[in-house]
């Protein structure tokens, strides 16, 4: 009961982020209550925190931490096995590729030329590489890091995933690729799955279907880059157990996926289930944003910047010729 406090704070402030993010103008510039919520965190946690008591603490961390574990098993209600098999072997192939390479690139350049800290290095390649906000605070969840790393990742998130829904109908508009490939482009390159959608209605309902399911199986992939994870911080510890972490929340989404490619639930409960998970990533991303010290983040510098948008441009740039040669 320590931590109700916190929790009840945080899930004020998300309330308030949710419900005003249902507005036309926010839709109309896309922004979603994840995004806001740590924005509005960020700005009280900074500004404001000296007024915050000392009992609401343990709950902010709570949120931020603990809740969004929960999330992410129910983000499984999103997917169905049907849809992944639907895209067949091209789509699979092109979110392997995008998905290993880019995080590769991040992790090694983040490390070995911009000499970033390994956990921040690792949370924003794999917000670039798999699903942005959900894939880093999953990550998270067994890395342990720094509340202003996840922040920043998250961030990067935000910035270029917001310019690739921009970007991408421009692309499209410019016919560099045929249309019934855009889908797979899109849904393999693009950072979240909102930003996905937001990209591919921009071009066409065909077009946004097929990019979603291809996001969808790009999601899926962060179960078995959490165990491989598991078995890395395993080795890392040199303790004498060798158990590998079981990240039981990733286990978990893999069988509300399977749950959910069975089609028992009612649409109206799947869907109520799915807003009840958008608010509980909410609360989570408003708590993480209390966390966030600015100070901490301007001394990491431009360089995971720098980072993120190398990325970036090679998830457009190579995204873009991987799929041009499927069609060759």
């Amino acid at each position: 009961m320590k931590n109700i406090k916190g929790i009840i704070f945080c899930s004020l402030f998300a309330l308030i982020a949710y419900f005003t993010c249902m507005c036309g103008f926010c839709q109309a510039i896309n922004l979603n209550s994840l995004t806001f919520a740590i924005i509005i965190g960020m700005f009280i946690g900074n500004i404001f925190n000296r007024f915050i008591p000392e009992s609401f603490k343990s709950g902010i961390a709570f949120s931020a931490k603990r809740l969004l574990r929960l999330a992410i098993v129910l983000y499984g209600f999103r997917i169905t096995f049907q849809q992944i098999f639907a895209v067949g072997m091209q789509g699979f192939w092109a979110d392997v590729i995008m998905l290993t390479s880019t995080y590769l690139i991040g992790y090694y350049l983040g490390t070995r030329v911009f000499k970033l800290d390994k956990d921040l290095c690792m949370l924003t390649s794999i917000g670039s590489s798999v699903c942005g906000a959900a894939a880093v605070l999953g990550t998270d969840a067994m890395l342990k890091a720094d509340s202003h790393k996840v922040s920043l990742a998250v961030s990067t998130v935000v910035l270029f995933g917001t310019i690739a829904m921009f970007l991408y109908p421009i692309l499209a508009g410019l016919g560099i690729l045929p249309q019934e490939m855009f889908g797979i482009y899109i849904g393999s390159t693009v950072h979240e799955v909102a930003q996905v959608v937001a990209a591919g209605s921009a071009i066409s309902p065909a077009v946004c279907d097929t990019a979603v399911i291809v996001k969808l199986t790009r999601v899926m992939m962060l179960v078995p880059y959490l165990f491989l994870l598991g078995l890395y911080l395993s080795k890392k510890s040199h303790t004498k157990r060798t158990k590998v972490p079981m990240p039981w929340f990733a286990i978990m989404f893999i069988v509300m996926c399977g749950f959910n490619s069975l089609n028992i639930l009612p649409n109206a409960v799947k869907s109520g289930i799915i807003e009840f998970d958008i608010f509980l990533l909410t609360v989570a991303m408003f708590g993480l944003g209390v966390e966030t010290n600015f100070d901490k983040i301007k001394g990491l510098g431009i360089k995971p910047i720098l980072l993120a948008g190398i990325m970036f441009i090679w998830l457009v740039v190579f995204g873009a010729i991987m799929n041009f040669s499927f069609v060759s």
